[in-house]
């Protein structure tokens, strides 16, 4: 029986890698899933009046969404699947989420103009991942080191940091108009074409120092010195960005104009 039973317990064996591959494509699906969860539990916190609480679970969502695509590339398990599961994820995350969270925190006051303009943010959204997709399937056209329009990550968090420095209900017309703003200013530049860095692509100039990372330490100190505040000036910074370097690029473009020569006032000889 030992023998007979030992081509099966080969068998089993020389299964496991192929399990191991399984599960190791399965790792990054998990993130997002994860990341889905987080879109759906802010969006329960939201409706709750718990406006804090579902912040927060936005930010942990784009750490997971950062996660899956960091572990896809690191293992090499970047599968058609787990792009579209992430595309869904995103939009119910970083569209849907947040659109709510705004519009119960502060737009409801605005009535149909509040509703009108949460629907605004999830179609930018929307757009925005779709243009996104159909970027990535060319990658030899597709310049790394920015983003065409704003990411739909980059945007939620300049709402998810607002309500999270100021978590109180915005309960009347007159401060529920820069809410107002907040919302659409993203979702504009969403579907804008204004050009914004990649952080994963920034070269701060010191490849042969530790001033990066100590810089990221930094930025990370001050998260968890003063979160809400840190992470206002970061999401802000970031929208400020696009327009700062599209400021540049035109000065640049233009550069400065030829000097004109001065007329010649001498009387001719003869």
């Amino acid at each position: 029986m030992v023998l007979g039973n030992l081509p099966l317990r080969r068998r089993r064996r020389g299964d496991r890698p192929e399990r191991f591959r399984r599960g190791v494509f399965l790792l990054p699906s998990l993130f997002t899933v994860g990341n889905l969860f987080c879109g759906y539990a802010c969006v329960v916190h939201a409706t709750r009046g718990d406006y804090e609480r579902a912040a927060l679970f936005i930010g942990v969502a784009m750490i997971l969404d950062m996660l899956d695509g960091f572990i896809a590339r690191l293992t090499d398990s970047s599968t058609a699947f787990g792009m579209e599961l992430d595309s869904l994820a995103d939009i119910v995350s970083f569209g849907l989420a947040p659109a709510i969270l705004a519009f119960t925190w502060g737009l409801s006051s605005l009535g149909r103009y509040g509703w009108a303009a949460g629907f605004l943010y999830v179609a930018a959204a929307a757009m925005r991942l779709a243009r996104f997709n159909i970027q990535s399937s060319n990658p030899a056209a597709l310049d790394k080191r920015y983003f065409v329009g704003m990411p739909s990550p980059a945007a939620a968090a300049v709402i998810v940091s607002t309500v999270y420095l100021y978590p109180s209900p915005l309960l009347d017309r007159e401060s529920a108009l820069p809410a107002l703003a907040m919302v659409l200013v993203p979702a504009f530049l969403m579907v804008s074409t204004l050009r914004f860095r990649s952080v994963k692509a920034i070269d701060v100039g010191w490849r042969r120092s530790y001033v990066a990372l100590f810089l990221a330490a930094v930025v990370i100190a001050l998260i968890a010195a003063q979160p809400r505040i840190a992470l206002v000036a970061l999401s802000y910074s970031y929208l400020a960005s696009a327009f700062i370097g599209w400021i540049v690029a035109r000065v640049r473009r233009r550069g400065p104009e030829p000097p004109v020569p001065a007329p010649d006032t001498s009387r001719p000889t003869l």
